[in-house]
């Protein structure tokens, strides 16, 4: 493996664990409120959204759309790069939208997504794939980003 590759693969385990972490945390918290109606605990059917490494060169992190998530119209990723951590979906033939994927409300990673609402999994936050915020408690929208699609890559412009 490549040392370029290296800061990617320790987010990942970094991600990973602390996913398990914030699921386990939220088990608890769920089973000690008496269930899954409390206000802030995600609710739908919440899938786990796949991981794609992403390559930061300059100002741009590039991501490969061929073979994954982001092959088809509707699809969607979360992308770890040196750079940070984006939610991309494919909204067309040739369009993208990138977001920021970490919540507004306490920083936790959003790795989920129910239907096109991406939902963080430490408090229920809901938002859109423009970023908007849907439902809280988070109280701000993430982050939009640019991205330009050429040869089956899709360029985020940081």
């Amino acid at each position: 493996m490549s040392d370029t590759n290296t800061p990617v693969s320790r987010r990942r385990f970094c991600a990973g664990a602390c996913q398990a972490a914030s699921c386990a945390t939220l088990a608890t918290l769920v089973s000690a409120c008496g269930g899954a109606s409390s206000p802030t605990s995600p609710s739908g059917t919440v899938s786990t959204l796949g991981v794609l490494a992403g390559r930061f060169t300059g100002s741009v992190v590039q991501v490969t759309a061929a073979g994954s998530a982001l092959a088809d119209a509707g699809g969607a990723a979360l992308v770890e790069s040196t750079a940070g951590v984006f939610l991309i979906a494919r909204t067309g033939a040739s369009t993208f939208s990138a977001i920021d994927a970490v919540c507004t409300h306490e920083g936790c990673t959003i790795t989920g997504a129910d239907g096109t609402t991406y939902v963080c999994p430490c408090h229920g936050s809901r938002y859109n794939r423009s970023g908007q915020l849907l439902a809280g408690p988070a109280k701000a929208s993430l982050r939009q980003y640019a991205t330009t699609f050429t040869d089956g890559v899709v360029s985020i412009a940081l």
